[in-house]
């Protein structure tokens, strides 16, 4: 699939998530979402301290529970917090 392919059963979802800010942190967990099968749409980081507090909306059409499971298990998350599922826009 290349990177401006929506499939049609693609779900949009809105993930909040706090981690270690470490190196390579951030790659891992990109990673992740990137194996996984989700593409992340938008991503907004802010530093507070030693911790990343992340705000990802990724699509997908794989089940959202199974990459909150998978980002669950990276050493660096704390905390992985799904928001209600985002409603689909159509693009032309």
């Amino acid at each position: 699939m290349n990177p401006t392919t929506h499939p049609n059963n693609a779900g949009i979802y809105a993930i909040a998530c706090t981690m270690t800010h470490e190196a390579a942190a951030m790659e891992r967990l990109c990673q992740v979402i990137r194996i996984r099968g989700f593409r992340i749409v938008q991503m907004a980081v802010d530093a507070a301290g030693e911790n990343l507090n992340i705000a990802l909306t990724l699509e997908g059409t794989r089940p959202i529970a199974m990459l909150k499971t998978q980002l669950e298990k990276l050493h660096t998350v704390g905390e992985v917090v799904l928001q209600a599922p985002m409603a689909k826009t159509k693009t032309a």
